[in-house]
């Protein structure tokens, strides 16, 4: 499993707090299988389109099943100029705490 940089205690207080955005990169046919509450689907296959779903200005946490499309994810927001961004990893690290 690949590391996490954000605890699940910190992601929950994110999301609280500060209108934290809860970003499943997994296929739209995952999410629709299950997601975790309020998350928004922005598959890592068309992460592109995230400038216009998701709010630059607020933090964003990523999940996915294991960790590996949330690292390219990070990866790839960070350089549209995303700042604020969180890697969360899998989906479990969530519902663990």
């Amino acid at each position: 499993m690949f590391a996490q940089n954000i605890s699940c205690e910190d992601a929950k207080q994110l999301i609280k707090d500060a209108s934290g955005q809860l970003v499943d990169v997994r296929s739209p046919m995952e999410f629709a299988q299950g997601a975790l509450p309020d998350a928004i689907n922005v598959p890592l296959q068309s992460i592109q389109v995230a400038q216009d779903l998701l709010n630059k200005e607020l933090p964003i946490i990523l999940y996915c099943v294991t960790g590996a499309r949330t690292r390219m994810a990070k990866t790839y927001l960070e350089s549209m100029g995303f700042e604020n961004v969180h890697d969360l990893g899998s989906f479990r690290n969530y519902i663990s705490c």
